[in-house]
């Protein structure tokens, strides 16, 4: 479901485009980044909700069967390891829809990314 033609105003917005089971898995996604980052800021950018400390620190988007997740390049080398069952590229990862998020893998992600920020 490509939703990046939609203008968004909040995150909330965002996900409300989605179905049930899937808006459940964006607020599990939001939750491991905010925990693993409580001061930063959220924001729409590039049409997806999008996570800043200072810096980009992550983003994430809804596709036809995975979620993808960009943390930045750094976490994804630092963790290739966990994520060798993900297809993933450069500065994103796809979690598949039917399958549950590795959420705290998520936070670890952003916390890595986190700390190389400050």
């Amino acid at each position: 479901m490509n939703k990046s033609h939609l203008q968004f105003n909040s995150i909330e917005e965002y996900h409300q485009c989605f179905d049930a089971v899937t808006q459940k898995k964006l607020q599990q996604l939001r939750k491991a980044i905010r925990k693993a980052a409580p001061e930063a800021t959220e924001s729409i950018s590039y049409g997806m909700p999008a996570f800043k400390l200072k810096k980009p620190l992550a983003y994430y988007a809804v596709n036809k069967n995975h979620i993808g997740f960009y943390p930045t390049p750094n976490p994804i080398l630092h963790f290739s390891k966990e994520l060798a069952s993900y297809k993933t590229s450069k500065g994103a990862v796809q979690f598949p829809l039917d399958q549950p998020l590795p959420l705290s893998l998520i936070t670890e992600m952003v916390q890595f990314r986190a700390n190389e920020i400050l």
